[in-house]
């Protein structure tokens, strides 16, 4: 399996580490939970992968079975990855490893991916909340659109299109993270034209609450 290194071991854990224990692979099954990406895609999110890593991962994910390679053929002539239903069986685990992780006390530089940020969405999502907060909202960021639809007690997260959300946010990447940060108020983001809502007064409310939530501080 393109020479891939294994533990030897026949415990579950050991074996899927043999599989995703390779350094970025998470990540890049992280930037796949919200749906298929174009490999550019992948590596603009990933900052400091390499094509060639990137390239590496993606054979060996492909090859054990985590990752499918889909060809839209012409004259779009794009190649597009995505999960395979074992792969997104991956979801859980890693929603719950970045409950974990974001409780270390070591927080790098960088800056966090829109995946990422709402994928946060999700990992904080209270059940309990799921009677207010029901509905579907989009979430253009730059030249992207993420829905989320809240629902059966669940959020479900994904890109693509909605007829008629409920409800719109349309931004870029810098604004969300600055509101999200708390180093920019929505009332200043949108007298600056960079945040804009849609739908109505509650739907918008519903949104609001839905995406701040994991980025609000506990009192």
């Amino acid at each position: 399996m393109s020479g891939m290194r294994s533990y030897g071991d026949p415990c579950g854990v050991a074996r899927g580490l043999d599989i995703i224990g390779e350094r970025w692979a998470l990540l890049v099954v992280r930037d796949l939970l919200l749906g298929p990406r174009r490999f550019n895609d992948l590596l603009g999110g990933l900052p400091g992968l390499s094509p060639n890593v990137l390239s590496q991962r993606l054979r060996q994910l492909t090859e054990h079975g985590v990752v499918r390679r889909r060809d839209l053929g012409p004259p779009t002539r794009v190649h597009l990855y995505e999960l395979t239903d074992w792969g997104r069986d991956l979801e859980p685990i890693l929603l719950q490893f970045g409950r974990w992780g974001s409780q270390s006390p070591q927080f790098p530089d960088g800056t966090l991916g829109i995946d990422s940020l709402l994928l946060s969405i999700k990992a904080a999502f209270d059940p309990t909340r799921a009677p207010d907060l029901v509905g579907s909202y989009a979430f253009h960021i730059d030249a992207d659109t993420y829905l989320a639809d809240v629902a059966d007690g669940s959020v479900r997260l994904r890109r693509g299109t909605a007829s008629e959300p409920d409800a719109t946010l349309t931004t870029d990447i810098d604004t969300l993270r600055a509101v999200c940060g708390h180093q920019l108020t929505m009332t200043a983001a949108a007298d600056s034209g960079a945040w804009r809502l849609g739908g109505d007064e509650d739907a918008q409310r519903r949104l609001i609450e839905l995406l701040l939530t994991p980025f609000t501080p506990a009192r």
